[in-house]
């Protein structure tokens, strides 16, 4: 019996964490003296939070890919020489352990006729799970000021590496955020 109830407290504990691969958290925060009314351009820093040893990775591709469809979906426009926005992003995935504390125990039952014992043998203990959690970070950035004005942050559990790296992940991941982002080309 103890067991079941167990394996039920593991099974309903990985099924919570299983929903945030589908559903990222995801915090956003903006600079409130920006003007975002004269923003009507972006590129991409160079180099990229995400590329490496002087090289563009394949991450960075689809992140820039993604983003683009995000800005120019809001009206923004590429323009490679004197934007009024740099994006950068950044990425990590860090190993977490949660402690999920033993149900209170049930030490016996009566009504007034004295304590009957509780259930020996059938001990709780506290589970502790490990898992992977992935960070990516989207930072708009006043390309004259060379001030940050937004950034967007998606966290969610990553069970698979070269999945979560994908395409239609990045994708995924890069909408999450730009859905916290208020604002449009050139108005406020």
């Amino acid at each position: 019996m103890a067991s079941h109830i167990r394996l039920f407290f593991a099974v309903v504990i990985c099924a919570l964490l299983a929903a945030c691969i589908n559903a990222p958290v995801v915090r956003s925060d903006f600079d409130p003296r920006a003007d975002f009314a004269s923003y009507r351009t972006f590129a991409f820093i160079e180099p990229l939070g995400t590329d490496r040893a002087g090289y563009t990775t394949l991450l960075t591709e689809r992140l820039k890919r993604a983003a683009a469809l995000q800005m120019e979906s809001r009206g923004y426009v590429y323009r490679e020489k004197d934007p009024d926005l740099l994006i950068n992003f950044q990425s990590h995935v860090q190993s977490r352990t949660e402690y999920v504390a033993p149900p209170p125990m049930m030490w016996g039952y009566g009504y007034g006729y004295g304590f009957y014992g509780g259930w020996p043998g059938y001990a709780f203990g506290p589970d502790v799970i490990q898992y992977n959690e992935g960070t990516m970070k989207v930072d708009l950035i006043d390309a004259k000021r060379r001030q940050m004005v937004w950034e967007g942050v998606g966290t969610s559990i990553v069970d698979n590496i070269q999945q979560t790296a994908s395409d239609q992940a990045v994708q995924n991941m890069i909408a999450s955020i730009f859905a916290r982002y208020p604002f449009v080309a050139g108005s406020k």
